[in-house]
């Protein structure tokens, strides 16, 4: 692959419990396990920064896949959810459902440039066979 961009983070102090911040300081943040895994809540946590990243690149890419088809999506969203969980193995592993609205689109046009996108989508490209990815059309 060849880069067209790289991103840098690093993190420190405990982990979960520690800080990250990116090597162009756009982004530090305090990290805390979340409450409902037995942390104080107190920050915020990978699963919420990785929701927001493959939120805003679906919502990228699906505009870009209705570009190219012609179509017009203005004011869709796209929701994510992460899930971690116990993998059964002693390990944990996530799950993903992203959320797409495209309001004035019918549902099946919209299901079909989700589903589009979902095949250029670097982070949906990331994680195939990886984690499962539910993606679903809703009005609102």
């Amino acid at each position: 692959m060849e880069a067209l961009y790289t991103a840098e983070a690093l993190a420190t102090g405990a982990g979960r419990n520690g800080r990250v911040a990116t090597s162009d300081a756009r982004l530090e943040l305090s990290l805390a396990v979340p409450a409902e895994m037995g942390g104080s809540g107190d920050g915020a946590n990978p699963e919420q920064l990785f929701a927001a990243g493959y939120a805003a690149c679906f919502h990228s890419a699906l505009q870009s896949v209705a570009r190219a088809q012609k179509v017009s999506i203005t004011d869709s969203s796209v929701g994510a959810r992460v899930q971690i969980g116990s993998n059964g193995a002693g390990g944990y592993g996530l799950a993903v459902q992203l959320e797409v609205v495209i309001p004035d689109l019918p549902h099946d046009q919209a299901q079909a440039l989700a589903d589009a996108t979902h095949q250029v989508c670097p982070y949906s490209n990331a994680t195939r066979g990886n984690i499962d990815v539910v993606i679903t059309v809703s009005e609102d």
